[in-house]
């Protein structure tokens, strides 16, 4: 006697009944995993993204906001600071001992919602120094490094040229005087770079440069005449090299920075660089590590009670099993008894009941993955085109096999109860009725 085959047949005599199971079933195994595939990329992708970063300091306003737009790019920046106060972080002489190393961030123009960010080469250093070391990276005012994902997504190549747009929408308005040159392309990092466009902070203020008034004056007119052509493209040619030779206004936001991933030299900056900023700047620090937890925190509310909803459709899949098989049995005890007849013991039932549970259980616990790394993939897709974040819907994770082991024990407790019946079923008196 075939038990599987037997079960399996079982199973399907009542089939709204096992769909019903199967549903429920799958909905708490499906939500269960979804969070945990959810928490444990994003986790992973933030905890990477730090890289290391004590502090970011930049424009008063929302600290979260500030992390998330300066260290993870999902965010709009909170405004700009001055140079000078941005000197402040080194040159102070209490404050300055304890930073080991700065590195500016300006932020502000995209390229088809891809962000632009004007740094130095250490910001790539600080997420691969490999990369930073094999690739030759922008050296120049509008030379760009494409991260992997954007050279990829929007297929450029080097020596190709485009045209940035203000802000981080797709529709911003394109500076179309300023082509930017792609030099080289950073190989994948699995980082922020690779949905970065690096250059060097001066790009970044000669992309802002408001353009010089134009006077319709016929004299004035006559005077632009007056220059030969050799002269007209040597200007082109040396524009923005003339223009990153104009002095900066130490003092203009505008021409300042977005803002400073700052590492400190001792774990005294952490006491004493956040009060002294608030204090006594316009500034603002913020703690990558204490708002990240603090954003984990946020989101735990929501996925909380969402697991806590899992649990509660888990259980009532569970009393439906149980009720199923209980509910079959009444229709299933004279076939029962005919086959204890027919020579099969007490303990093949009582496994038979059991197997009908576990089958039950293993269907909606594969079909709860289907739904949970389906809908994986569905959210990788809706964070990629919101955030430029990609995240794997079929990786599979360690905790899944704990998943099955409690999903195999909630078959077994379900079907117990009516396995128990048959295994205590009188013959003589379930065949004399």
């Amino acid at each position: 006697m075939n038990l599987i085959n037997l079960s399996w047949k079982n199973i399907l005599i009542k089939p709204l009944s096992t769909t019903l199971s199967l549903v429920l079933f799958a909905l708490g195994v499906g939500i269960i995993t979804l969070l945990m595939l959810i928490n444990n990329q994003v986790q992973e992708k933030f905890e990477k993204n730090l890289a290391g970063v004590d502090m970011v300091v930049g424009a008063k306003g929302s600290p979260l906001q500030l992390i998330l737009s300066s260290i993870y790019h999902i965010d709009y920046p909170t405004g700009n600071i001055s140079l000078r106060e941005a000197a402040i972080i080194k040159k102070h002489p209490r404050i300055a001992p304890l930073v080991e190393k700065t590195i500016p961030l300006a932020l502000g123009d995209s390229y088809k919602t891809f962000r632009i960010v004007g740094t130095e080469h250490s910001y790539v250093e600080l997420y691969d120094s490999a990369a930073a070391a094999n690739t030759a990276l922008w050296s120049k005012d509008m030379e760009v490094t494409l991260g992997a994902k954007v050279a990829k997504e929007l297929n450029l190549k080097v020596g190709e040229e485009f045209f940035s747009a203000h802000g981080f929408m797709a529709e911003a308005h394109s500076h179309e005087e300023s082509p930017l040159r792609i030099v080289s392309i950073l190989p994948k990092t699995n980082t922020v770079l690779d949905q970065l466009i690096l250059t060097n902070i001066n790009t970044i203020r000669l992309l802002h440069k408001e353009p010089e008034i134009e006077f319709d004056e016929e004299d004035e007119e006559d005077n632009h005449k007056g220059h030969d052509d050799h002269e007209h493209h040597s200007h082109d040619d040396h524009s923005h090299n003339e223009a990153s030779k104009e002095p900066v206004d130490m003092d203009d936001p505008k021409q300042g920075l977005t803002s400073m991933l700052v590492f400190f030299r001792t774990p005294m900056g952490n006491i004493m660089l956040p009060n002294f900023i608030n204090q006594n700047t316009n500034m603002q620090t913020a703690a990558p590590a204490f708002e990240t937890n603090r954003l984990y925190e946020m989101m735990g509310v929501g996925t909380d009670a969402l697991r806590i909803l899992a649990f509660v459709i888990i259980f009532i899949s569970g009393l439906s099993v149980f009720i199923s098989l209980f509910n079959s049995l009444k229709d299933r005890k004279y076939e029962l008894a005919l086959m204890r007849v027919m020579g099969a013991s007490r303990l093949k039932l009582f496994f038979l009941i059991i197997l009908e549970g576990l089958m039950i259980a293993i269907l909606g616990y594969i079909l709860g993955l289907l739904l949970s790394h389906g809908g994986m993939s569905i959210f990788s897709g809706a964070a990629e085109e919101a955030y430029q974040y990609s995240f794997d819907g079929w990786r599979f994770l360690k905790e899944e096999v704990y998943i099955l082991l409690g999903a195999l024990a909630i078959g077994i407790v379900a079907a117990l109860i009516p396995a128990l019946m048959v295994y205590k079923t009188d013959i003589s008196e379930t065949l004399g009725r």
